[in-house]
């Protein structure tokens, strides 16, 4: 396994006192007190000579900083016992030299906060706590926290103050822990306000959907919605009677000034004319495909159906007679 050390390191003295290469996966937490309101440089020294024969993988000075002693691949030597060692990260908390050893706020906030650095990176899902000593010695009923007095009947340690808040610590390490992992919601789809029928205005910077421009006299005006397809709209007739334009745009560069009241979202087959010598057949929506025919008359015909597709920014339409022919205003009328 590929072990990481914290980010949130301000102080690095790695001690002697360790046995390389811990021969367990990192699993269980175990907090100490220094029994002393120190520095991490402070603890760094003391940590340093070989005989001392003591070392925690991280330290927490009385200010909040974190510092590091013993890497994470590493055991360190804290806990009396070299088989809780091989499997926690230990960590020494500066406090106060007597019962209850308290801890001051700054180092205490520090502590749940790289914990949970700790268990985020080394994948403990839930930090938990016993009062019960055989559950936390053995890993019990997923309890995951141990203390030095576990293994030590001559230790108090981690002091009456911190002891009694190891449940308060795995609470608030879970609680973050829970945060980070809560998945995402997925985005609900966006739901057009704008409908069949409804009476719309174009903001200033619109394009069409096909992203070109779209003239100042169109904007001007007062549009309505022929068909809505997700975030796209065509926009038909002008709501002065003057102008057909079967335009595509996006939706988010509409603003509803008029509602008919219409819910349908069904097409509605209509008319125009041909106003070209000659006006392309295609096989599908777009100039990709091959040309099946041609339309040399200025007739009138009945659009069933649109579709986008390349070579046109006003869309493709579909013939009653079940051909496709590319909408241009220079080749087609629309009848209103």
């Amino acid at each position: 396994m590929a072990y990481t050390n914290s980010p949130l390191v301000s102080y690095t003295k790695i001690s002697p006192n360790r046995t390389k290469n811990r021969n367990h996966a990192i699993d269980t937490i175990t907090i100490h007190c220094v029994v002393g309101q120190c520095s991490v440089e402070t603890l760094g020294n003391v940590f340093a000579p070989v005989s001392r024969q003591a070392s925690s993988n991280y330290g927490v000075g009385y200010d909040g900083r974190i510092g590091m002693y013993v890497e994470e691949k590493d055991r360190s030597w804290c806990s009396s016992s070299g088989a809780n060692d091989h499997r926690a990260i230990t960590i020494e908390v500066a406090s106060d030299t007597k019962e209850p050893y308290a801890v001051r706020d700054a180092a205490y906030q520090a502590t749940i906060k790289l914990v949970a650095d700790i268990c985020k990176r080394n994948g403990i899902k839930k930090l938990v706590w016993s009062t019960n000593k055989n559950d936390r010695v053995n890993h019990l009923n997923g309890c995951n926290m141990t203390v030095h007095r576990d293994y030590d009947a001559d230790k108090s340690c981690p002091g009456t103050y911190l002891y009694n808040r190891q449940g308060d610590i795995a609470a608030k390490v879970n609680a973050i822990l829970d945060a980070d992992n809560k998945p995402s919601e997925n985005p609900k789809p966006t739901t057009s306000t704008v409908k069949v029928g409804d009476s719309v205005k174009i903001s200033s910077n619109a394009t069409y959907y096909s992203g070109k421009s779209i003239p100042g006299w169109v904007k001007n005006k007062t549009w309505v919605v022929r068909q809505v397809n997700g975030d796209r709209a065509v926009i038909d007739k002008s709501t002065d009677g003057k102008n057909a334009i079967c335009s595509p745009i996006n939706v988010k560069f509409l603003s509803v000034v008029g509602t008919s009241g219409s819910q349908q979202t069904t097409f509605k087959p209509y008319l125009v004319k041909v106003n070209t010598s000659a006006l392309n057949i295609r096989a599908g929506a777009g100039t990709n495909y091959n040309k099946t025919g041609c339309i040399t008359n200025c007739g009138v015909y009945t659009i069933v159906a649109e579709s986008a597709g390349q070579g046109s920014d006003k869309g493709w339409g579909k013939l009653k007679s079940g051909a496709v022919i590319l909408f241009r205003l220079a080749a087609v009328r629309f009848l209103l």
